[in-house]
């Protein structure tokens, strides 16, 4: 269709205050149609379609027993899970609050915390057959710094996916461009049956974010 000399996506005025990327931000949100989509079907974050995407890929989610959702906040992974599979239980974690629901566990703390592994298992009535990560550290603005700081929460996720899943397990995470540094991905291959990446539609062309997808998880010796 021609733009006919009109601009067809939603404009953001420059408010007092406002930076030129917080509008750029803004009238990418309103232009999003995952984000009307999220709206619409009462999930709390766009990011829900990155994981219903990644389930029609990999089947990540029938049968679910005990998941494990790391960096729950705002809860849209979780909200997908106990839609697809409403009898498992579900526990999450994240530094930031995040709105109760119904049926998951929602722990408030740091996952480095070295508390944070054993009361994860404690709100689970065995271990996990699913650990899923959209974990990412706070950005500094410095491009190599900020990929280091994520993928150590990533390699985290793995050890703790490796310490705690049920054999035959699977283990989601998000990665940044570069995908799965040397020593996180032989760490996956030894623990698990396959280790693939995937970028669902969901994740925004620009976005440098990728997903890592092992499964098969061979058990402790």
């Amino acid at each position: 269709m021609s733009r006919s000399g009109r601009d067809l996506g939603k404009r953001v005025r420059t408010g007092k205050g406002r930076t030129a990327s917080q509008v750029r931000w803004l009238e990418r949100q309103l232009n999003d149609p995952y984000v009307k989509r999220a709206k619409a079907d009462g999930y709390r974050s766009r990011a829900a379609y990155k994981l219903i995407e990644l389930d029609e890929k990999f089947n990540l989610l029938k049968g679910s027993k005990r998941v494990v959702d790391l960096g729950i906040a705002p809860g849209g992974w979780s909200q997908v899970v106990r839609k697809i599979a409403p009898k498992a239980a579900i526990v999450g974690i994240d530094l930031l609050e995040t709105d109760p629901i119904e049926g998951v566990t929602i722990l408030q703390m740091d996952f480095m915390d070295d508390k944070a592994p054993a009361a994860l298992e404690a709100a689970l009535d065995g271990p996990p057959d699913l650990v899923l990560s959209d974990m990412a550290a706070n950005t500094v603005g410095h491009k190599q710094t900020d990929h280091l700081r994520t993928m150590g929460l990533v390699e985290a996720g793995a050890w703790f996916a490796a310490e705690t899943l049920e054999k035959g397990g699977t283990y989601v995470a998000k990665v940044l461009a570069g995908g799965t540094d040397t020593e996180l991905l032989t760490l996956l291959k030894k623990h698990f049956k396959t280790v693939k990446h995937a970028k669902p539609p969901a994740s925004r062309k620009g976005s440098s974010e990728w997903y890592v997808i092992a499964q098969g998880f061979k058990g402790r010796d």
